[in-house]
Order: C-alpha cells, then sequence, then structure tokens
C-alpha cells in the first residue's frame, strides 16, 4: 500500500479531534473549511481553516489546541496555523453523512 500523503495524514488527525459536547470528530462535523501543506526551509506548515459551531463555543480553546498538538505530531511539520473563520457560519448543512448517521438525523 502507498504510504499516506501528508494532507492525509492530516485529515487523518482531524478526525480523532472530537467537540467534547458533541460526540462527532470535527471533521465530520464540518468544523474544518481547508487544510493545506505549505513548505518552508525547515519542514512543513500546515495551515488549517476551522470554525465552531457558534461563536460562544465553551470548548473552542480546546479544540484548538488538539488540533495543533495533534498536528504538530505528523513528520516534517515545523509549524501548525489556525485560521478561525466564521463566513460562511457554520450549520447543519456541512455535517458528514456518517455524522448524520451518528446524531440520528438521517
Amino acid at each position: 500500500m502507498p504510504e499516506k500523503t501528508l494532507e492525509e495524514q492530516v485529515w487523518e488527525q482531524l478526525r480523532l479531534c472530537y467537540d467534547y459536547e458533541i460526540p462527532v470528530n470535527i471533521a465530520d462535523l464540518g468544523l474544518i473549511y481547508g487544510a493545506k501543506v505549505l513548505d518552508l526551509a525547515s519542514g512543513k506548515e500546515v495551515v488549517i481553516q476551522m470554525t465552531f459551531t457558534s461563536p460562544m463555543c465553551p470548548m473552542a480553546d480546546t479544540i484548538k489546541k488538539d488540533v495543533e498538538r495533534r498536528i504538530a505530531t505528523l513528520p516534517d511539520v515545523k509549524k501548525v496555523t489556525i485560521e478561525i473563520v466564521w463566513d460562511p457560519p457554520w450549520d447543519q448543512t456541512r455535517l458528514s453523512e456518517a455524522a448524520k448517521l451518528q446524531l440520528g438525523l438521517l
């Protein structure tokens, strides 16, 4: 089996991060708007664009730190940048099919 790309590894790590108030990972919740890998002189920078279910999310700092910690463990990653975005605002249409099933919405 071919080795996974760094981007694939990033998404795997994102699927291990949970909004602790909702038992679904943040990727399936649709909180990740983008993930890109950039070249640095010393390695790679991973830039994550993400949002939360609301601007007042009490778990925002915990989730952000979990994302940073997990991505930073990947090989060759020297920098993790998290960009919090509010446009477009999150809503249930961003949920994956798996998340909808898990939350009983299907």
